[in-house]
Protein backbone atom coordinates (compact mmCIF):
# COMPACT_ATOMS: atom_id res chain seq x y z
CA UNK A 1 0.00 0.00 0.00
CA UNK A 2 2.72 2.61 0.65
CA UNK A 3 4.07 1.72 -2.46
CA UNK A 4 1.34 2.51 -4.15
CA UNK A 5 0.95 5.84 -2.73
CA UNK A 6 4.52 6.71 -3.53
CA UNK A 7 3.63 5.56 -7.27
CA UNK A 8 0.32 7.43 -6.79
CA UNK A 9 2.28 10.91 -5.49
CA UNK A 10 4.76 10.49 -7.90
CA UNK A 11 2.40 10.00 -10.62
CA UNK A 12 0.76 13.35 -9.50
CA UNK A 13 3.74 15.02 -9.24
CA UNK A 14 4.79 14.22 -13.12
CA UNK A 15 1.42 15.38 -14.25
CA UNK A 16 1.31 18.66 -12.66
CA UNK A 17 4.83 19.10 -13.64
CA UNK A 18 3.82 18.56 -17.31
CA UNK A 19 0.75 20.81 -16.84
CA UNK A 20 2.93 23.57 -15.57
CA UNK A 21 5.16 22.96 -18.56
CA UNK A 22 2.50 22.92 -20.78
CA UNK A 23 0.74 26.11 -19.31
CA UNK A 24 4.20 28.22 -20.04
CA UNK A 25 4.29 26.73 -23.50
CA UNK A 26 0.60 27.98 -24.04
CA UNK A 27 1.05 31.27 -22.27
CA UNK A 28 4.71 31.95 -24.63
CA UNK A 29 2.82 31.18 -27.86
CA UNK A 30 0.49 33.33 -27.16
CA UNK A 31 2.91 36.50 -25.91
CA UNK A 32 4.56 35.25 -29.10
CA UNK A 33 1.33 34.65 -31.69
CA UNK A 34 -0.03 38.63 -30.02
CA UNK A 35 3.08 40.15 -31.53
CA UNK A 36 4.12 40.67 -27.45
CA UNK A 37 7.38 41.19 -26.55
CA UNK A 38 8.93 41.90 -23.05
CA UNK A 39 10.81 44.27 -21.62
CA UNK A 40 13.09 43.86 -17.99
CA UNK A 41 13.80 46.56 -15.90
CA UNK A 42 16.45 46.49 -13.18
CA UNK A 43 15.91 48.49 -9.63
CA UNK A 44 17.16 48.22 -6.05
CA UNK A 45 15.36 46.66 -3.29
CA UNK A 46 11.57 46.74 -2.27
CA UNK A 47 11.78 49.36 0.34
CA UNK A 48 14.02 51.84 -2.02
CA UNK A 49 12.69 54.58 -4.84
CA UNK A 50 14.44 52.44 -7.26
CA UNK A 51 12.22 49.94 -6.74
CA UNK A 52 9.10 52.77 -7.02
CA UNK A 53 10.79 53.98 -10.14
CA UNK A 54 10.91 50.43 -12.48
CA UNK A 55 7.56 48.98 -10.94
CA UNK A 56 5.99 52.33 -11.83
CA UNK A 57 7.05 52.93 -15.39
CA UNK A 58 6.26 49.10 -15.84
CA UNK A 59 2.60 49.93 -14.69
CA UNK A 60 2.49 52.54 -17.54
CA UNK A 61 3.78 50.26 -20.34
CA UNK A 62 1.95 47.47 -19.38
CA UNK A 63 -1.13 49.84 -19.37
CA UNK A 64 -0.48 51.37 -22.67
CA UNK A 65 -0.59 49.59 -26.26
CA UNK A 66 3.09 49.47 -27.12
CA UNK A 67 3.53 45.79 -27.26
CA UNK A 68 5.69 45.00 -24.42
CA UNK A 69 5.02 43.68 -21.13
CA UNK A 70 7.26 44.91 -18.56
CA UNK A 71 8.91 43.39 -15.48
CA UNK A 72 10.64 45.14 -12.98
CA UNK A 73 12.22 42.86 -10.25
CA UNK A 74 14.27 43.67 -7.18
CA UNK A 75 17.96 44.08 -7.58
CA UNK A 76 21.18 45.13 -6.33
CA UNK A 77 20.63 48.37 -7.60
CA UNK A 78 23.11 50.04 -9.73
CA UNK A 79 26.39 48.56 -10.42
CA UNK A 80 24.31 45.13 -10.50
CA UNK A 81 22.00 47.10 -13.12
CA UNK A 82 25.14 48.09 -15.18
CA UNK A 83 25.97 44.76 -15.24
CA UNK A 84 22.75 43.03 -15.83
CA UNK A 85 22.43 45.82 -18.72
CA UNK A 86 25.44 44.30 -19.86
CA UNK A 87 25.21 40.63 -19.63
CA UNK A 88 21.94 40.71 -21.33
CA UNK A 89 19.72 39.72 -18.76
CA UNK A 90 18.42 43.75 -18.33
CA UNK A 91 17.05 45.75 -20.95
CA UNK A 92 17.24 48.99 -18.47
CA UNK A 93 17.88 49.68 -14.79
CA UNK A 94 18.16 52.40 -12.64
CA UNK A 95 21.52 53.72 -12.02
CA UNK A 96 23.15 56.38 -9.82
CA UNK A 97 24.94 59.05 -11.89
CA UNK A 98 28.25 58.06 -10.57
CA UNK A 99 28.32 54.89 -11.36
CA UNK A 100 26.72 55.57 -14.79
CA UNK A 101 30.26 57.85 -15.47
CA UNK A 102 32.38 54.99 -13.78
CA UNK A 103 30.91 52.31 -16.03
CA UNK A 104 31.23 54.59 -19.14
CA UNK A 105 34.34 55.98 -18.77
CA UNK A 106 36.08 52.82 -17.46
CA UNK A 107 36.33 54.18 -13.47
CA UNK A 108 35.93 53.42 -10.29
CA UNK A 109 34.55 50.00 -9.70
CA UNK A 110 34.89 49.27 -13.67
CA UNK A 111 38.37 50.59 -13.99
CA UNK A 112 39.52 49.29 -17.40
CA UNK A 113 36.48 47.40 -18.07
CA UNK A 114 34.40 50.35 -20.05
CA UNK A 115 31.30 50.35 -21.01
CA UNK A 116 30.86 52.10 -24.46
CA UNK A 117 27.96 50.51 -24.96
CA UNK A 118 26.27 52.32 -22.63
CA UNK A 119 23.63 54.24 -22.92
CA UNK A 120 21.37 57.18 -21.37
CA UNK A 121 17.24 57.52 -21.16
CA UNK A 122 16.85 59.84 -18.79
CA UNK A 123 17.38 61.63 -15.14
CA UNK A 124 15.39 60.93 -12.14
CA UNK A 125 15.62 61.99 -8.30
CA UNK A 126 18.42 63.36 -6.70
CA UNK A 127 20.70 61.24 -4.05
CA UNK A 128 22.09 63.61 -1.84
CA UNK A 129 24.69 62.45 0.83
CA UNK A 130 22.91 62.87 3.89
CA UNK A 131 24.80 62.92 6.96
CA UNK A 132 23.07 62.35 10.42
CA UNK A 133 24.48 62.53 13.57
CA UNK A 134 23.58 62.59 17.44
CA UNK A 135 22.50 65.36 18.69
CA UNK A 136 24.78 64.76 22.01
CA UNK A 137 27.81 64.22 19.51
CA UNK A 138 28.79 67.23 19.21
CA UNK A 139 28.91 67.11 15.68
CA UNK A 140 27.97 70.00 13.73
CA UNK A 141 30.29 69.89 10.58
CA UNK A 142 31.99 67.45 8.23
CA UNK A 143 35.54 67.96 10.32
CA UNK A 144 33.64 67.22 13.50
CA UNK A 145 33.45 63.61 12.49
CA UNK A 146 36.97 63.10 13.04
CA UNK A 147 37.37 61.36 16.45
CA UNK A 148 33.74 59.97 16.66
CA UNK A 149 32.34 56.72 15.93
CA UNK A 150 30.94 56.67 12.61
CA UNK A 151 29.24 54.44 10.12
CA UNK A 152 31.01 54.81 6.77
CA UNK A 153 28.58 52.19 4.76
CA UNK A 154 28.94 48.47 4.04
CA UNK A 155 31.23 47.69 0.90
CA UNK A 156 30.42 47.94 -2.37
CA UNK A 157 27.25 50.37 -1.16
CA UNK A 158 26.73 53.89 -2.79
CA UNK A 159 27.15 55.07 1.10
CA UNK A 160 30.41 53.82 1.32
CA UNK A 161 31.32 54.89 -2.09
CA UNK A 162 30.82 58.25 -1.45
CA UNK A 163 32.20 58.39 1.76
CA UNK A 164 35.24 57.30 0.61
CA UNK A 165 35.61 59.60 -1.67
CA UNK A 166 35.23 62.39 1.25
CA UNK A 167 37.50 60.74 3.17
CA UNK A 168 40.22 60.48 0.92
CA UNK A 169 39.70 64.67 -0.51
CA UNK A 170 40.00 65.34 3.19
CA UNK A 171 43.13 62.86 3.77
CA UNK A 172 41.69 60.68 5.99
CA UNK A 173 41.80 57.00 6.92
CA UNK A 174 39.66 55.02 8.69
CA UNK A 175 42.08 55.34 11.69
CA UNK A 176 41.04 58.70 11.90
CA UNK A 177 37.87 57.60 13.53
CA UNK A 178 37.15 56.39 16.93
CA UNK A 179 34.94 53.87 15.47
CA UNK A 180 34.38 53.10 11.72
CA UNK A 181 31.60 50.73 11.65
CA UNK A 182 30.56 49.13 8.17
CA UNK A 183 27.04 48.48 8.81
CA UNK A 184 24.03 48.26 5.78
CA UNK A 185 21.39 51.20 4.90
CA UNK A 186 19.15 49.17 7.04
CA UNK A 187 21.07 48.64 10.45
CA UNK A 188 22.51 51.90 10.99
CA UNK A 189 19.84 53.81 12.12
CA UNK A 190 18.91 51.48 14.87
CA UNK A 191 22.83 51.39 15.68
CA UNK A 192 22.19 55.54 16.06
CA UNK A 193 19.09 55.76 18.46
CA UNK A 194 21.21 52.28 20.59
CA UNK A 195 23.88 55.57 20.99
CA UNK A 196 26.30 52.26 19.23
CA UNK A 197 27.66 55.01 16.21
CA UNK A 198 27.69 58.83 16.79
CA UNK A 199 27.17 59.12 12.84
CA UNK A 200 25.58 58.30 9.99
CA UNK A 201 25.79 58.57 6.21
CA UNK A 202 22.94 57.80 3.80
CA UNK A 203 23.11 58.15 -0.23
CA UNK A 204 19.35 58.35 -0.78
CA UNK A 205 16.57 60.61 -1.77
CA UNK A 206 14.36 62.10 0.00
CA UNK A 207 12.05 62.09 2.29
CA UNK A 208 13.34 58.71 3.11
CA UNK A 209 12.44 55.83 5.82
CA UNK A 210 15.67 55.41 7.59
CA UNK A 211 16.48 59.02 8.27
CA UNK A 212 13.29 59.45 9.69
CA UNK A 213 13.25 56.87 11.65
CA UNK A 214 16.75 57.87 13.06
CA UNK A 215 15.23 61.49 13.63
CA UNK A 216 11.88 60.26 15.65
CA UNK A 217 13.39 57.59 17.89
CA UNK A 218 16.63 59.81 18.89
CA UNK A 219 17.72 63.49 19.06
CA UNK A 220 19.58 63.75 15.58
CA UNK A 221 20.27 66.67 13.50
CA UNK A 222 21.68 66.38 9.58
CA UNK A 223 24.58 68.19 9.04
CA UNK A 224 25.50 70.60 6.21
CA UNK A 225 28.38 69.13 3.16
CA UNK A 226 29.04 71.93 1.88
CA UNK A 227 32.87 73.05 2.49
CA UNK A 228 35.53 73.81 0.31
CA UNK A 229 36.38 70.71 0.05
CA UNK A 230 32.88 69.47 -0.61
CA UNK A 231 32.41 72.28 -3.35
CA UNK A 232 35.63 71.40 -5.37
CA UNK A 233 34.51 67.89 -5.41
CA UNK A 234 31.17 68.95 -6.97
CA UNK A 235 33.63 71.48 -9.51
CA UNK A 236 35.47 68.78 -10.49
CA UNK A 237 32.92 66.26 -11.39
CA UNK A 238 30.32 66.17 -13.52
CA UNK A 239 27.95 63.69 -12.19
CA UNK A 240 27.82 65.46 -8.41
CA UNK A 241 25.52 68.02 -7.74
CA UNK A 242 24.30 70.28 -4.51
CA UNK A 243 21.09 69.71 -2.89
CA UNK A 244 18.81 70.97 -0.30
CA UNK A 245 17.30 68.86 2.30
CA UNK A 246 14.25 70.72 3.26
CA UNK A 247 13.74 72.22 6.43
CA UNK A 248 11.20 70.14 8.31
CA UNK A 249 11.30 67.60 6.33
CA UNK A 250 12.39 65.23 9.77
CA UNK A 251 11.69 65.66 13.00
CA UNK A 252 14.42 67.71 14.92
CA UNK A 253 15.64 69.64 11.79
CA UNK A 254 13.80 72.83 11.19
CA UNK A 255 15.90 74.55 8.55
CA UNK A 256 16.68 74.04 5.02
CA UNK A 257 20.36 71.63 4.74
CA UNK A 258 22.74 71.96 2.09
CA UNK A 259 24.40 68.79 0.86
CA UNK A 260 26.03 67.38 -1.91
CA UNK A 261 25.17 64.21 -4.17
CA UNK A 262 24.72 61.60 -6.90
CA UNK A 263 21.25 61.72 -9.64
CA UNK A 264 19.05 58.42 -9.89
CA UNK A 265 19.27 57.95 -13.86
CA UNK A 266 17.83 55.21 -16.02
CA UNK A 267 20.35 53.74 -18.14
CA UNK A 268 20.21 51.21 -20.91
CA UNK A 269 22.87 49.68 -24.00
CA UNK A 270 22.85 50.76 -27.84
CA UNK A 271 22.01 47.28 -28.72
CA UNK A 272 19.02 47.52 -26.93
CA UNK A 273 16.16 47.75 -29.23
CA UNK A 274 15.06 51.46 -30.04
CA UNK A 275 11.58 50.48 -29.82
CA UNK A 276 12.37 48.99 -26.36
CA UNK A 277 13.59 52.05 -24.80
CA UNK A 278 11.11 54.49 -26.89
CA UNK A 279 8.06 52.33 -25.48
CA UNK A 280 9.85 52.98 -21.86
CA UNK A 281 10.35 56.90 -22.21
CA UNK A 282 7.25 57.68 -23.79
CA UNK A 283 4.92 55.59 -20.85
CA UNK A 284 7.04 58.12 -18.41
CA UNK A 285 6.07 60.76 -20.06
CA UNK A 286 3.06 60.69 -21.17
CA UNK A 287 1.64 59.69 -17.98
CA UNK A 288 4.43 62.63 -16.48
CA UNK A 289 1.71 63.90 -14.05
CA UNK A 290 0.69 60.77 -12.76
CA UNK A 291 4.11 59.40 -12.22
CA UNK A 292 5.21 62.27 -10.39
CA UNK A 293 2.62 61.08 -7.67
CA UNK A 294 4.01 57.77 -7.41
CA UNK A 295 6.75 58.94 -5.02
CA UNK A 296 7.48 62.04 -2.91
CA UNK A 297 11.29 62.48 -4.15
CA UNK A 298 9.46 62.91 -7.58
CA UNK A 299 7.48 65.96 -6.86
CA UNK A 300 10.48 68.27 -8.62
CA UNK A 301 10.92 66.32 -11.53
CA UNK A 302 11.02 68.32 -15.33
CA UNK A 303 11.64 67.01 -18.61
CA UNK A 304 14.26 69.45 -19.53
CA UNK A 305 16.43 69.07 -16.66
CA UNK A 306 15.90 65.03 -16.78
CA UNK A 307 16.48 64.89 -20.04
CA UNK A 308 20.29 66.89 -19.78
CA UNK A 309 21.23 66.84 -16.24
CA UNK A 310 23.74 63.89 -14.60
CA UNK A 311 23.79 61.83 -18.22
CA UNK A 312 26.81 60.85 -18.53
CA UNK A 313 26.74 58.47 -21.56
CA UNK A 314 25.13 59.45 -24.82
CA UNK A 315 21.28 58.89 -24.99
CA UNK A 316 19.62 56.09 -26.67
CA UNK A 317 18.25 56.35 -29.58
CA UNK A 318 15.08 55.33 -28.59
CA UNK A 319 15.07 57.69 -25.99
CA UNK A 320 16.31 60.54 -28.58
CA UNK A 321 13.96 59.64 -30.99
CA UNK A 322 10.86 60.47 -28.60
CA UNK A 323 13.14 63.77 -27.56
CA UNK A 324 13.32 64.93 -31.24
CA UNK A 325 9.16 64.10 -31.67
CA UNK A 326 8.83 66.46 -28.47
CA UNK A 327 10.56 69.17 -29.24
CA UNK A 328 12.74 69.06 -26.55
CA UNK A 329 16.01 68.44 -28.47
CA UNK A 330 16.97 70.77 -31.01
CA UNK A 331 17.47 68.87 -34.71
Amino acid sequence: MIMQGKRRTTLTALVSGLGMMLGAAVMSGNAQASGQQFMTIGTGGQTGVYYVVGQSICRFVNQGDSGYRCNAPSTGASVANVNGIENGDLDLGVAQSDVQYNAYHGEGQFEGNAREDLRSVFALHGEPMTLVARADSGIESLDDLVGKRVNIGNPGSGNRATMEVIMAAKGWTTDDFALASELDSAEQSSALADNNIDAMVFVAGHPNGSIQEATTTTDANIIPLDDETIQTLVEEHPYYSFYTVPGGMYQGNPDDVQTFGVGATLVSAERVSPDLVYAATSAVFENFDRFKQLHPAFNNLDPQTMISEGLSAPLHEGAERYYREQGWLEE
